[in-house]
């Protein structure tokens, strides 16, 4: 406020106060109420779509070959599975 009024540019001294003043609690607010943007205004990226596993015919295949290999060791419990 000791500038002499002939060197502010541009406004008042008064109203480059105000700016001073209200900018910190005025901005931060404009910006809750007019900047931030709306809630269905952004488009989130659709997930990808999963079938269920057991209607995956290579999941099932594989279950069944492990199963089988399962219930084979379990029989024969020397067998480890190795040639």
């Amino acid at each position: 406020m000791s500038t002499p009024a002939a060197s502010v540019r541009s406004l008042p001294k008064a109203v480059w106060f105000a700016v001073l003043v209200l900018l910190p609690v005025l901005g931060p607010l404009a910006w809750l109420f007019a900047g931030r943007p709306r809630r269905g205004a952004t488009r989130r990226a659709a997930a990808p779509e999963r079938g269920a596993p057991d209607d995956d015919e290579d999941f099932l295949r594989e279950l069944r070959r492990r199963a089988d290999d399962h219930r084979r060791r379990a029989r024969d419990p020397r067998d480890d599975g190795k040639p």
